[in-house]
């Protein structure tokens, strides 16, 4: 590491608000830390290359740029880190209306999110071939996206609601038909996992007053999760992870069950969580490379297991073990965030998101219909 960056990275820890903290407190986000990871967004949701596209050409009309195949989803690389790049900007603009960064994000949204652009996404996901097209976590991040624009009382954002509307509509169609066939849960640590699809898709329908989704949800949850123990938390995690299969288990059922059957569940599924906060339970991620696309990954782990475990701890009451969890949570952040830093587009194109999912506290608010 060369002296610049490690100062780099030691002014994000500060800017950050990642020292002198108590464990398991907030730290205070300001306008010039989510600028941060605003502008790693603004720097990759209209870059097209370099792309990684997954695909299926039927023929020689089907070889064209990422631009014409999803002209609203073709920048950050791959289609489901567009898709999640335009909800960090979303997010940001929702919560930081009056931030100097707050136009740039809307432009940037603008210039995506036309009906035209959107027509051509829905034309591209029904083309036939492409039954398993970003599934699932492209499409729940979509629908996350789409859950942020519903909960913001604003005109423009209203507007690309209405834009999305088929893109929202399909997406769902998809999940809907595709889970009653699934008789397996899907435990692995990058996109195909179920879990953490699912806590994305819950808080959507929420949002969205999608009661089938709901029941479904529900449905799924039982028969996959609720019966499961002793989740081996220790073979986790594996060299290319950025989800923890354990921990976003939890982390989705944490949002079905009462308080009392969470303890009681949880309990059950991993029964080394400590009741102690100074147990050094569960150390973060070791990252070798940054500059390997897959090594790389480790980096969003420590971020997303710093928001499961916060999610997991927000639901367990004074049960003790909240302690240990918030704790473990404080590791995982502290060993990442300095990290977002776009030094390397690798994680540049799609670390910010999951840096301001965290630091906002995405997934622990009380979604509101609309």
């Amino acid at each position: 590491m060369t002296s610049s960056t490690a100062a780099g990275l030691a002014a994000a820890i500060a800017l950050l608000g990642l020292t002198g903290n108590a464990v398991g407190a907030e730290p205070p986000l300001d306008e010039a830390a989510v600028g941060r990871f605003v502008a790693l967004a603004l720097e990759c949701v209209h870059r097209e290359y370099p792309n990684k596209i997954s695909h299926t050409l039927a023929g020689d009309a089907d070889a064209r740029p990422p631009r014409q195949l999803t002209p609203a989803f073709y920048g950050c690389y791959d289609w489901h880190s567009a898709v999640h790049g335009h909800w960090l900007l979303a997010r940001a603009a929702h919560l930081y209306p009056q931030a100097s960064f707050t136009p740039a994000a809307r432009a940037a949204l603008a210039k995506s999110l036309t009906a035209e652009n959107i027509a051509v996404e829905v034309a591209y996901l029904r083309t036939a071939g492409r039954a398993s097209f970003e599934r699932p976590y492209g499409l729940a991040w979509l629908l996350q996206l789409i859950a942020e624009l519903r909960m913001w009382e604003d005109p423009q954002a209203e507007g690309w609601v209405a834009a999305l509307q088929p893109l929202e509509q399909e997406a769902a169609v998809r999940i809907k038909q595709w889970l009653p066939k699934l008789n397996y849960p899907i435990r692995v640590g990058e996109h195909s996992q179920t879990a953490f699809a699912f806590g994305l898709i819950w808080d959507w329908a929420q949002v969205a007053a999608d009661e089938a989704m709901i029941r479904l949800m529900n449905n799924r949850a039982r028969a996959y999760y609720y019966a499961d123990g002793n989740c081996p938390l220790a073979y986790e995690p594996s060299g290319e992870d950025f989800l923890s299969p354990c921990l976003a288990e939890a982390d989705f059922m944490r949002r079905l069950l009462t308080q009392v059957d969470f303890q009681s569940w949880l309990r059950n599924f991993l029964p080394g969580i400590p009741r102690n906060a100074q147990d050094l339970w569960l150390p973060a991620g070791i990252v070798t490379d940054r500059s390997d696309p897959k090594l790389a990954h480790i980096d969003g782990l420590n971020l997303s297991r710093a928001w499961m475990l916060e999610g997991m701890a927000s639901a367990l009451g004074t049960d003790p073990r909240a302690g240990a969890l918030r704790a473990a949570a404080r590791r995982h952040r502290d060993a990442a965030l300095p990290a977002v830093t776009g030094e390397h587009y690798e994680g540049g194109h799609w670390l910010g998101t999951f840096a301001l999912y965290l630091t906002t506290g995405a997934g622990l608010k009380k979604l509101t219909a609309r």
